[in-house]
Parts: structure tokens; sequence; C-alpha cells
């Protein structure tokens, strides 16, 4: 375990106080910039924060302390050098150790743990009377597995074995110890929320927060070509580019439009799409290392997604002025028909009409971009961590209530 600056915590004065434990590495593509994101503006916001790490790709400025698990004499140890069971393991046994250190149990302190190295952790912060939040990233696990099995047999394709929403019983039991564990989980949209409903938990444990975007000003908009829908994002079922292409050669936008798709294309998928990619309107891109240059040169962002948490690019995405065309599976947070428009997972038909309608009404979508783009604001990381402070606050409230009872 390496620890790393910080000095002794700041006392008193209320300051709230938090055990941020994420076990990959903080700062790195994906999850790794969601939490990344978080514990800098926890740190922005004048909260304590006490980081354990797997490792530490971006540093955050202004920490508590920071202390790192799977380094060695500052080198990162990758998990597959040591497999990833054993290497979470580490993780969740190390900063189960430190939640007595690191925290003294006060009323503004919180343990915040991201999944697959947390059970321990957590059931150390409920001995202690301290509240142990669990991020959820995605949907309830099993339902997560379910509706992508499904997916696949539909299309008939095998799913990917290895992949993070492929049947795993023992990832399954690990999460659903750390469900157990936690005083409340972090559930970042209504889709999230429900998956856990429908498998009999108490609502008052899920904790609504949401996730948000760097809010910078955006490259200027590309206006005056085709109208131009964009894919952005994984391509594999799971996404749903096969919705999203079966709704584009089927509407108006076709005929003179472009459909832009761009990232990984799974190999057995992109065989079964060829036709569709093959349209003369469609053009795969491959991956981009400017996602927002990307969005500022559409129209519409299409995310037909079957299984999410709250998609990061249907931020990003409003805030270049791109509308977001996303299923109701996406965790979207957008004004209905005011900043983006919906679709129930897999609704083909839906997704046409709206591209028919946006393309025949340009005053309709240039209206709904600048509103998407005037709320950028409210879909920063900043206004998003106020929503994480409030679950935090909810869950001491929990853990208080709890504590009377067994009294």
């Amino acid at each position: 375990m390496a620890p790393v600056g910080g000095g002794p915590r700041p006392g008193g004065g209320g300051v709230l106080a938090v055990l941020y434990s994420f076990p990959f590495a903080l700062g790195s593509p994906g999850i790794g910039f969601t939490a990344w994101n978080q514990a800098n503006e926890l740190v922005r916001a004048g909260v304590d924060v006490h980081i354990v790490a797997g490792s530490v790709e971006k540093p955050i400025e202004g920490a508590a302390s920071v202390r790192t698990t799977l380094t060695v004499r500052g080198r990162r140890v990758p998990h597959r050098a040591i497999g990833r069971d054993r290497a979470m393991r580490i993780h969740d046994v190390v900063t189960a150790g430190l939640v007595g250190r690191l925290l003294d149990g006060g009323a503004d302190d919180v343990v915040h743990a991201w999944p697959l190295a947390s059970a321990r952790t957590l059931r150390a912060a409920r001995r202690r009377g301290i509240p142990g939040v669990r991020e959820v990233p995605n949907t309830h696990t099993a339902h997560a597995y379910e509706v992508v099995a499904r997916e696949y047999a539909s299309l008939g394709l095998e799913p990917r074995r290895g992949e993070s929403h492929t049947v795993n019983a023992r990832r399954l039991a690990t999460e659903e110890s750390e469900y157990a564990a936690a005083a409340g989980m972090l559930v970042p949209s209504e889709a999230v929320a429900v998956s856990f409903l429908d498998r009999g938990f108490d609502d008052s444990r899920l904790l609504r927060h949401r996730y948000g975007c760097t809010v910078a000003a955006p490259p200027a908009r590309d206006s005056g070509g085709p109208f131009t829908g964009v894919f952005l994002g994984r391509g594999s079922p799971r996404k749903g580019l096969h919705t999203a292409l079966q709704a584009w050669t089927a509407s108006t936008a076709a005929a003179t439009g472009r459909f832009l798709v761009y990232g990984l294309l799974d190999e057995d998928y992109a065989a079964l799409l060829a036709p569709l990619l093959a349209h003369p309107s469609v053009e795969v891109r491959g991956v981009t290392s400017e996602p927002m240059r990307v969005l500022a040169s559409a129209d519409v962002l299409l995310l037909p997604t079957v299984e999410e948490g709250s998609a990061l690019v249907t931020y990003e995405a409003q805030v270049a002025g791109c509308v977001p065309l996303v299923s109701t599976a996406a965790g979207a947070v957008i004004d209905e028909g005011v900043t983006g428009f919906t679709h129930d997972v897999g609704d083909v038909g839906t997704l046409t009409a709206q591209l028919d309608l946006l393309i025949a009404r340009p005053d309709a979508l240039a209206m709904m971009s600048r509103a998407a783009m005037a709320r950028a604001d409210e879909l920063s990381w900043a206004a998003a961590i106020q929503a994480t402070l409030a679950a935090y606050r909810e869950a001491a409230r929990l853990v208080r209530g709890s504590s009377h009872a067994a009294a």
C-alpha cells in the first residue's frame, strides 16, 4: 500500500469526510473517468476526501490523503498479473482496514465504494456506524445479464466470454454481497432504480444521484452540412446499434443525411450488421479521441441502448448541442421533447418517427439544440456532486434511523 501526500485530516467544523474507494485506475478511461470527476468535485466542494484507489492515473489536487493498493514502488500492478479476483480482494481488505484509521465515525463521515471490491469495506463501515454507500454504475447485475443475453439471443449471436455483462455466477454473488452490505446504493437513473425495485429492494435504500460532464466551450457547431446522426460507443448488441441502423435506414434522413458510427465494433456483430452498415448514408468511422468534436458536428445522437446506468455521452451531446434520441434504458437526463427524445428499448418505429420529425422540422431541431446547450451548467460534474452529497445525507439518516430502531 502506497500513501501519497495529504497530511492530517482537517478536523471539526462539520466538514464532511469521505473515504472514496475505487479498486481500478483512478482517472483512466471509462469508469475511472467517472470516479475521478466525482472525487475531484467532492474536493472542490470542500469535502475532506480520503482516496483509496488501485492506482492513480490522474492525480486529484487537494485530497486529504491518497493511498494506492495495487502499486509497488510507484508502479501499477496490472490486475492480470495477480488475477482480478485476487486484486479486488486485496483492495477490499486493505480499504476495510483503513475505515477506522481515516474516519472517526463522526456524524458527517461516509464511505463511498465502487463494485467488486467493497463488501468488507462496507461491513467495516457498518460496524462503526458509518454510512456506507455503493456506487451502482449499471442496472442490477442479474437484470443486466438477463436483458443482454436476451438481446444476443434475439440476434442469433453468442455472448462474448469474459465481458462484464455476460453471465458470471461468481461476479453476481460478489455484487449481491455488496448490495447487502451497503446502507444504500447510489443509483444514477430511474432505469437503474427500477431494476432493483423489481428484485424486491426497499426504495429507501436506492439513493438517487447522477453523473455529469465536463462543461467547457464546445467546438463550434457545424451548420450547413447534411442532416447528421451519430452513434458513439461500443458497437455491441447491448448498445443497440442494430436498432439505430434499422431506424435510420427506414427514415427519410437516410435519403439525404449521413449516419456516422464511432466506436469499436464487435466482429460477429459487425458481420451481422454488414447490410445495414453498407447503406450509402452510413459511415463507419472507428474509435475517436475527440468525442466533443464529433458531437458538435452532428444534429442528433442515436443511442438505443438495451442496458445502461446513465450514459455520459448523453450529457456531452446536450452540451455540444447534439439532440439525444435515446432509449429509456440510457439513463439520460433530458427534458422530453425539449432537449431530446426517448423511446422504449427496441422501438424502431418510434425512433424512426423522431428522425422523420426532426428532418422535416429544422426549426424544431434548432430549438431543441439551443435548449440542450442552454442547460450545460445543470449537466456539469459540479452540479452532479450536489445530488451525490444529498444522497450521502440520506444514507446518514438511514443509518441513524436503523441505529435508533436497534436501540
